[in-house]
């Protein structure tokens, strides 16, 4: 249930696109989540809208040393083994080109696994994470209190893991918090009922485009009253 506590604030809001790489989410591809590529389109719109709107963007991302050292328990043995998932450097470990911010965008594996912010132009930065949660062991949290988000918006690949994980963990951080739900693979009806249960708001990309838009255009007029009533009309 959404209360005034709950309710987003578009304007004040920040995008987390979450695990978005090719190993993740090309068919045929190393570690394809099956359904990921057939949300691609929707999260792209969204992704515009907030370039559009000149709001935060961060691409959380995994990278994987080929060693398995900082893979996640359940994982480490398929990498001993030599298995190839989003490796430092490798075409897979990048991000799908639906949503990179230009053709030639590349991630930088060493800065990133050195816990660094990659900015990729105004408003839009990559950022590693090592687990499931976009905020365990990364910078997340104090980058956004810099930029005065109190809204996070979420999409990505594989709900039950990484989306699911991060919108737990920014509710716990008292966030406002919204999982676009046909721009996250792996969504399944219970799981929304529960989330909706915490006080997370769950529109369609769609919806969730055009309360942008409108927030975005009620602002402006906003500011264009408040503006006028205080120019001094000389006659």
């Amino acid at each position: 249930m959404v209360t005034k506590y709950t309710a987003p604030s578009p304007l004040r809001s920040a995008l987390l696109t979450i695990d978005m790489q090719r190993d993740f989410t090309i068919p045929g591809s190393t570690a394809e989540v099956p359904g990921t590529a057939e949300r691609v389109p929707a999260m792209g719109r969204v992704v515009q809208a907030y370039r559009r709107h000149g709001l935060p963007i961060v691409h959380i991302v995994r990278l994987y040393r080929p060693d398995g050292s900082n893979v996640d328990l359940c994982r480490r043995e398929l990498l001993e083994g030599g298995a190839s998932i989003v490796l430092p450097g490798s075409e897979g470990a990048e991000l799908v080109a639906g949503l990179k911010p230009n053709a030639d965008c590349r991630l930088d594996a060493d800065a990133l696994l050195g816990g660094n912010p990659q900015e990729f132009g105004m408003n839009e930065w990559a950022m590693y994470k090592p687990r499931w949660d976009a905020f365990f062991g990364t910078p997340l949290d104090r980058h956004l209190a810099a930029l005065d988000v109190t809204t996070v918006a979420i999409v990505g690949c594989n709900f039950p893991n990484c989306p699911r994980a991060t919108v737990y963990s920014a509710s716990m951080r008292d966030y406002r918090v919204v999982l676009i739900a046909d721009a996250v693979s792996g969504v399944y009806e219970r799981g929304i009922e529960e989330l909706n249960r915490i006080g997370v708001s769950t529109p369609s990309a769609e919806e969730y485009i055009a309360w942008l838009d409108r927030a975005t255009l009620d602002n402006n007029w906003e500011a264009r009253s408040n503006c006028k009533g205080k120019l001094k009309v000389n006659t």
